[in-house]
């Protein structure tokens, strides 16, 4: 005899569409301060953005992975949290810091090459970004259990890409979180392509949202570029973390507009025709249509928001220019709380000259 034990669906949230109108029944409660709070980070990490891939060309820093297209999923999703929630970022998570209060100028030290612009601000729970594809989503199940564990309300939130998902640490952190409940959010910035793999030849799973129904826990999957939907469903998931709810993946359905990183060339594997098509779903620009329906957006502020970003920028890269470069021992000096032997033996004979 066969019969069904279990049904499951999959929700798909927007909010915001692209002309800019709003479902009022899913809209979440933001004032108009707020508003421009977001549209305002979004410019700010848009402009980080334009000026890095500038300054990679001019050899001024190493190789930079863009955000562009995907600044209200990093940013809608952040800034549903406290500041002493954890944020696990992937290299691809420039604006998710940058929403965390990371200041411009130590950004643009990590991208030079300073592993410095990596420490997070004082009273800021920004963990390091994660370079090996998938490794941080156990990291940052392993937070939320420690924040269980301590007593606290803190939750854990960690970012990955669509490639991510076919990695085993993915699969691992969300066992990990679904079995012991921890308070963790897991956001996948479905932006289509696993650097030239469509997303298509990853899985046949018609969404990622639905891989969470394998763990236990909740999954959904939203509009990427609409930052109303994104906010929407991470506070959610935030709130029902911090009460002990569990975990939730959220999938924002979202595209990388520009390179997968300044070494490739997208043209070789993405028609033009598909980024034209997603161009239509900026979403800058989506939510500038509707602030202008709303009365927020005049040209003068708009002007006003993209200077000011432009001046915030500008300002991060010459303090950034002007630091001093790292010391040479600090290659020994910051490996250990405590040097070990074997490394005080080798520090020595780094200053030998040996």
């Amino acid at each position: 005899m066969r019969k069904v034990i279990h049904k499951f669906e999959i929700e798909h949230l927007q909010v915001l569409d692209e002309n800019g109108n709003v479902d009022k029944k899913e809209m979440p409660k933001l004032s108009n301060k707020q508003i421009k709070e977001l549209y305002e980070t979004m410019i700010l990490v848009r402009a980080f953005d334009e000026k890095s891939l500038l300054m990679q060309r001019q050899g001024r820093i190493g190789s930079y992975l863009q955000v562009k297209g995907q600044e209200a999923s990093q940013v809608g999703s952040v800034y549903a949290l406290k500041d002493k929630d954890w944020i696990f970022p992937m290299y691809r998570s420039s604006g998710a810091l940058i929403a965390r209060k990371q200041p411009i100028s130590v950004l643009y030290q990590y991208w030079g090459g300073d592993e410095r612009g990596l420490i997070s601000p004082k009273n800021v729970n920004n963990f390091p970004m994660a370079i090996p594809v998938g490794t941080q989503t156990a990291h940052a199940s392993g937070a939320a259990w420690a924040e269980v564990i301590k007593g606290t309300k803190n939750v854990s939130m960690v970012f990955m890409g669509d490639g991510a998902t076919s990695k085993s640490e993915f699969h691992t952190g969300l066992n990990f979180a679904g079995v012991y409940n921890a308070p963790c959010v897991f956001v996948c910035e479905n932006n289509q392509f696993a650097i030239s793999t469509p997303r298509e030849k990853q899985t046949h799973a018609k969404t990622i949202a639905q891989k969470a129904i394998a763990y236990g826990i909740k999954g959904i999957q939203v509009d990427g570029n609409d930052i109303f939907a994104v906010y929407a469903a991470a506070s959610e998931a935030v709130n029902n973390a911090r009460k002990g709810n569990g975990p939730t993946l959220i999938e924002c359905m979202t595209f990388r507009m520009a390179d997968h990183s300044t070494s490739d060339d997208a043209k070789k594997y993405r028609k033009d025709s598909l980024v034209k098509s997603w161009e239509k779903k900026d979403p800058v620009l989506r939510l500038e249509k509707y602030m202008k329906k709303i009365g927020l957006l005049t040209d003068a502020y708009k002007k006003k928001v993209f200077d000011d970003a432009k001046k915030k920028v500008e300002a991060g890269v010459e303090k950034f220019e002007k630091t001093p470069a790292p010391k040479k021992d600090d290659i020994f000096t910051f490996m250990f709380k405590d040097m070990p032997l074997q490394l005080k033996n080798q520090y020595e004979a780094f200053k030998r000259g040996e």
